[in-house]
């Protein structure tokens, strides 16, 4: 038996309304509130770059870890391909000095727009990737996740040292204290050279958790459009 037309109707209509009202939204990180639950950086095990031709222009698509190779990579695909105008970038991270080194080939190429699109997250070493470019773009819906760097996650060079004594213990956390300290100057010239607020370090990464604890598992933040546009970040009018 079929349901009176004026029922089916409202079944609609209610429908609408759910989706109007955001019932499909991606469920929250309960560790990490500002952030989906799984957001989606793509699962490359090394940074893959695709050119593909989108919006009317050539696009190159950066999905995956950064690695140590991807600066010579993205440098050798740039040149094949002069005619890219945007790369679109989603990643969870990787090889911070590689991040770094990859945003200042962007920015090398005058003009080259980075963007992450609805949808996409830039996470970690991916953020400096993204900072080279001008001008630079996050789509409503699109994710630029940061966090406070750390040496730390090294487990297995950490135990081996441990298990070589006290001295070599000490020389490691040495070596770790030193070079991060390095990067977080890197990270701050790099900031300055890319005309990203500096307070985006000392305000919003440097105040996340480098380590989860007991009370607290949160470590990483996703920036509202506001905040991305307060700091810098996004620097487009769109």
């Amino acid at each position: 038996m079929s349901l009176p037309r004026k029922f089916v109707r409202i079944a609609a209509a209610a429908g609408l309304i759910a989706c109007l009202t955001g019932a499909a939204k991606p469920a929250l990180d309960p560790a990490n509130p500002t952030c989906p639950l799984n957001p989606d950086w793509s699962a490359h095990p090394a940074m893959k770059l695709t050119p593909v031709v989108k919006k009317g222009g050539k696009v190159l698509l950066a999905e995956g870890r950064i690695d140590a190779g991807l600066p010579e990579r993205l440098k050798a695909v740039l040149a094949a391909n002069p005619d890219i105008g945007e790369v679109w970038l989603r990643s969870p991270g990787g090889d911070a000095r590689a991040g770094n080194a990859a945003g200042r080939i962007i920015r090398s190429n005058f003009g080259l727009t980075t963007r992450i699109p609805a949808g996409w997250a830039c996470f970690s070493a991916c953020n400096f990737v993204f900072m080279g470019g001008q001008p630079r773009v996050i789509d409503p819906g699109g994710l630029f996740i940061v966090h406070m760097f750390t040496r730390t996650g090294d487990r297995s060079t950490i135990d081996m040292s441990v298990a070589m004594g006290t001295d070599a213990t000490k020389e490691l956390i040495g070596d770790i204290e030193q070079d991060a300290a390095l990067l977080a100057s890197e990270d701050n010239d790099f900031l300055i050279r890319m005309g990203v607020s500096r307070k985006l370090l000392t305000e919003v990464m440097y105040q996340q958790k480098a380590l989860a604890n007991a009370d607290d598992k949160s470590t990483r933040r996703c920036l509202t459009q506001a905040e991305v546009k307060t700091y810098n970040v996004a620097n487009n009018n769109e």
